[in-house]
């Protein structure tokens, strides 16, 4: 169908609003719980309520998310189907999340409901602002003419160049996923000690440093972010935030500084994410080296 397909994600990317309005990226909706509250999420919060969720975190209210099933995915896309609209879906990372196998069980029921359906699902092995980067790749291979498969190919072969660095502030967050233990975390804690983390290639969160107080923290993710970056390419740089513009703001000078004429786009991190991650966390995340 050449290049007359739509581009889905869901609303754990983070995308910069202009790019999301050119692409014409559609979402899967998801659910976050904040309290005694359950919110219902078809589009990108807004900067007020991502702020006002990060305040009540910062306050120990308890969150958490929940997966997106077959069925959803299935509700969601058949109209365009029907329609006999082709797509492509960029699925948080499989490393972190069911949500590639849960839309992959779902594309594979619609082929077999509908003979001719067009539905590539592709695993980003990535999140927030890396998949918002794919998300705005995905928008530019449709203009240049590629077609569904084509694109969704190429996506697919490039998705270990989104590199992603993540510094965070309340190791309490991780420990409840299971990345460190208790008693790391309440050290950590009490003495300024900020883990540096990766997306390794098979889409997995993992630990690579650890600096003691955001400036020391800040300038490692700096420094891994120049070892990986190519400067010649034309995809932009994301900094995704969890309400801590004052370090992304001082992140991205850093990089303006040495690289001039790099995009850097500067985003607040969604709930959905955030729910794992916590206030505060900065990740740099941009195409470059392949992971390793």
């Amino acid at each position: 169908m050449g290049a007359d397909y739509l581009i889905f994600t869901d609303v754990s990317t983070d995308i910069d609003k202009e790019m999301l309005k050119k692409y014409d990226i559609r979402f899967v909706p998801m659910e976050y719980v904040l309290g005694t509250d359950t919110f219902y999420c078809e589009q990108p919060e807004t900067e007020e309520m991502m702020h006002n969720f990060y305040e009540k975190l910062r306050n120990k209210i308890e969150t958490h998310t929940s997966q997106i099933t077959p069925n959803n995915y299935y509700e969601v896309f058949e109209p365009f189907v029907k329609e006999g609209k082709s797509l492509i879906y960029i699925s948080l990372s499989s490393g972190l999340s069911n949500t590639y196998e849960s839309a992959l069980l779902a594309a594979n029921n619609l082929k077999e409901d509908y003979e001719d359906a067009e539905i590539e699902i592709v695993d980003s092995l990535s999140a927030t602002g890396g998949m918002g980067i794919l998300c705005e790749i995905a928008g530019m291979n449709r203009e240049k003419g590629m077609n569904c498969k084509e694109n969704a190919e190429w996506l697919r072969n490039n998705a270990t160049r989104i590199n992603h660095w993540f510094e965070v502030e309340d190791l309490i967050y991780l420990k409840r996923g299971g990345r460190v233990s208790a008693a790391t975390a309440v050290i950590g804690t009490a003495l300024n000690i900020k883990p540096v983390l990766r997306i390794d290639r098979e889409g997995h969160l993992e630990n690579i440093d650890k600096k003691r107080g955001n400036k020391l923290a800040l300038k490692a993710l700096f420094d891994r972010f120049s070892e990986s970056f190519d400067m010649h390419i034309e995809y932009p740089v994301y900094i995704s935030c969890a309400d801590n513009m004052k370090d992304a703001m001082a992140l991205k000078e850093m990089i303006l500084e040495k690289y001039p004429e790099a995009t850097v786009r500067v985003t607040m991190l969604s709930p959905i994410i955030g729910a794992h991650t916590g206030p505060d966390i900065v990740a740099l995340i941009h195409y470059g080296k392949e992971r390793e």
